[in-house]
């Protein structure tokens, strides 16, 4: 990959495509637009250098958030992305845990989405904590929180927020019992910190023994890792699904791969393979 000298991109493939199943693997995280340019780019190389089929392999699912109109004129941008996904080429898309499960329905095309929380409860499992629960920091993530509740042999607790505006979180009420207990907090995307570091401070307030934190995409934007640093949170669990850079780096922060989980689901769908397989319990 080159740029000329006003920033385009410029893409060369240096090897046939021809007749090949080409698996494109490129998270959409920041920079964001550049990354999603990026990846149309490749799609549109590799189709008109005639490969059979492409698919686009998105570990991050960027714009995931804008999913629905909350208020008039909002634009519904991850329906947009799929759209330039679409039609610029992809047979199928594969990604990690996007915001809204129902973004599956914005395609025309098969969509393989893989969840992270076998990764997350299978690291869980092998601490031996004992005495544990699940909590959820909002309503839309009890799925998920049962879910890692199961894998891992805890009862849950709901956190009732309401956000004011993006990126502000404020706790209403919670629901299930956390005291004298080991907590671990699980959610989609970690950003700016606010739901989580929230969270564990009322956690520690009803009597939490430790609390633990851990999602699928560490986005760390923002004021995210000095409220990560300060809040009573002995680990922060995420994903390599997004780069962590040096100066994000905390004690505190523990990085799981999911290159084995990808690299499984890119066989199992060349081969014609079951790719749910991958995630029973």
């Amino acid at each position: 990959m080159s740029r000329f000298s006003d920033g385009e991109i410029c893409v060369a493939i240096d090897e046939s495509v021809r007749g090949v199943d080409v698996f494109i693997i490129q998270p959409t995280c920041p920079p964001v637009n550049e990354n999603i340019m990026e990846l149309l780019i490749m799609m549109d190389a590799v189709n008109r250098a005639s490969s059979a089929r492409i698919n686009a392999v998105i570990p991050y699912y960027g714009y995931s958030r804008q999913d629905r109109k909350t208020k008039a004129r909002d634009p519904i941008t991850a329906k947009m992305v799929a759209n330039l996904i679409t039609v610029t080429g992809a047979a199928r898309v594969v990604t990690m845990d996007m915001h809204a499960g129902q973004i599956q329905g914005f395609y025309d095309i098969p969509v393989d989405h893989l969840p992270g929380v076998p990764i997350l409860a299978e690291y869980f499992r092998h601490k031996g904590l004992e005495d544990v629960v699940v909590v959820s920091p909002d309503v839309g993530g009890v799925t998920r929180a049962r879910d890692f509740a199961e894998r891992i042999g805890a009862s849950i607790a709901i956190i009732d927020k309401r956000r004011p505006e993006p990126n502000v979180a404020e706790v209403m009420h919670v629901i299930g019992n956390v005291k004298n207990k080991n907590v671990i907090m699980i959610d989609d995307i970690i950003d700016t910190a606010g739901t989580i570091t929230l969270g564990a401070k009322v956690m520690v307030e009803h009597g939490a023994k430790e609390v633990y934190a851990c999602a699928t995409h560490g986005l760390l934007s923002g004021p995210a890792v000095k409220r990560l640093e300060e809040a009573p949170i002995k680990e922060v669990v995420i994903t390599n699904t997004i780069p962590l850079p040096p100066e994000k780096k905390l004690d505190k922060i523990r990085v799981l791969s999911v290159a084995p989980l990808l690299g499984e689901a890119i066989i199992r769908i060349h081969e014609d393979l079951s790719v749910s397989k991958l995630f029973d319990a």
